[in-house]
């Protein structure tokens, strides 16, 4: 058990994870009770939810909590936000060390289908199944900036302003922190005039695609970044459908993917 929590939760991400969650009381003070499953079983155990996609009946007993403990602790969690902030703390380390290129970010989203619950819609690309759409913003790089979820039936241009409006204030190399990016790319979807008026009154240039003037073709050539990234994202198999009824612990499991994807960054980093 202790080499799948290892490898699952490695020390490097543990310590960042302490960072955002206090350590809790394993041991009852006046002695007796049960003893309570430890923060790094449990998120080790969550982990291997969100990257295998097993429901969490199915989670195996060798991580030693029950799956009720740990379903627990995984909704405790998403309510405190600690995925958006252990997040954030990783962006501000990948900032800190200059590995975030602020020079071109694209924006995108994706749909997938999903059960009942909130922020759901039909989805007007699957016959009107009903749905969730995931929408990122990423650096040039690939990694998510800001990200955010609604109904598979919402205009991919309504989710533009408030995914820049979302991106945090992140440490750079030199300098102060940054949360504007120089240049945004953007397919067809957000051409609007009002979307580049938006952006241009924050200084913010824009490549965004007009529609029956330039070919498809030509869209590929910037923003392959984050289709990438979307694809990185399908690494996280609990996100290839929502069974979340609650949008908070869908949210949270597009709080883990991302986390991921950051810390492998920060990881090449860490090790080279």
């Amino acid at each position: 058990m202790t080499d799948l929590v290892e490898r699952l939760v490695p020390d490097e991400l543990w310590t960042l994870f302490r960072r955002v969650v206090p350590p809790t009381q394993v041991i009852r003070p006046q002695g007796g009770g049960k003893r309570r499953a430890g923060d790094r079983e449990c998120l080790a155990a969550i982990i291997f939810v969100a990257t295998s996609g097993c429901t969490w009946r199915q989670l195996p007993p060798v991580f030693g909590p029950a799956w009720q403990t740990v379903y627990r602790r995984f909704a405790q969690w998403s309510r405190d936000r600690v995925w958006a902030r252990l997040y954030r703390v990783i962006l501000d380390e990948l900032g800190a060390r200059g590995e975030l290129d602020w020079s071109r970010c694209a924006i995108d989203s994706v749909s997938l289908r999903a059960a009942k619950g909130p922020l759901t819609g039909p989805n007007p690309t699957d016959r009107g199944k009903l749905g969730s759409k995931i929408h990122l913003i990423c650096d040039r790089n690939g990694l998510p900036l800001s990200l955010g979820i609604s109904g598979a039936n919402m205009h991919d241009s309504q989710g533009l302003e408030p995914l820049v409006r979302g991106i945090p204030p992140i440490r750079s190399r030199r300098g102060p922190r940054r949360r504007k990016p120089a240049k945004l790319h953007a397919d067809k979807g957000y051409d609007y005039d009002h979307l580049r008026r938006w952006l241009r009154e924050r200084g913010i240039r824009h490549r965004i695609a007009r529609k029956g003037i330039e070919p498809s073709q030509r869209l590929g050539r910037h923003r392959w970044v984050v289709e990438r990234t979307v694809s990185w994202l399908a690494g996280c198999r609990r996100l290839h459908r929502r069974y979340e009824r609650k949008a908070e612990h869908f949210l949270a499991f597009v709080g883990i993917a991302v986390t991921l994807i950051g810390y492998r960054r920060l990881n090449t980093l860490l090790t080279a």
